[in-house]
């Protein structure tokens, strides 16, 4: 009992993360557009200074090994369509499709499909 409450606790928590994850950095992409547009220098800007580009170059490796990572761990945790999280990665970023791959996860451990 005591295990599948610390497996809810989780869920909650990566679940919170996830929408978090989805929400705080498209608001920051709004202000971009709204302020560039949205035909922006929008990748040239990831690239603009040292800091963001430093940032934006962690963020891409870490997208990687977390696509290796993902694929690695699928078929292990029963984790069907791993591509879904891949696109989140892409579309919306990785500090939404990391805690989403992992709040699957753990539903997936508690037993529910």
């Amino acid at each position: 009992m005591v295990e599948r409450n610390c497996i809810m606790k989780r869920e909650r928590a990566y679940l919170t993360l996830a929408i978090l994850g989805a929400v705080a950095p498209w608001a920051g992409f709004a202000r971009f557009f709204a302020a560039h547009g949205i035909t922006g220098d929008f990748v040239g800007a990831l690239f603009s200074n040292g800091a963001s580009a430093g940032f934006t170059i962690d963020l891409l490796i870490s997208s990687l090994v977390f696509w290796i990572f993902l694929f690695e761990r699928a078929a292990r945790e029963r984790l069907d369509r791993p591509w879904i999280y891949i696109l989140v990665n892409v579309v919306i970023g990785l500090s939404c499709a990391l805690p989403l791959a992992l709040w699957r996860v753990e539903r997936l451990r508690r037993g529910d499909r």
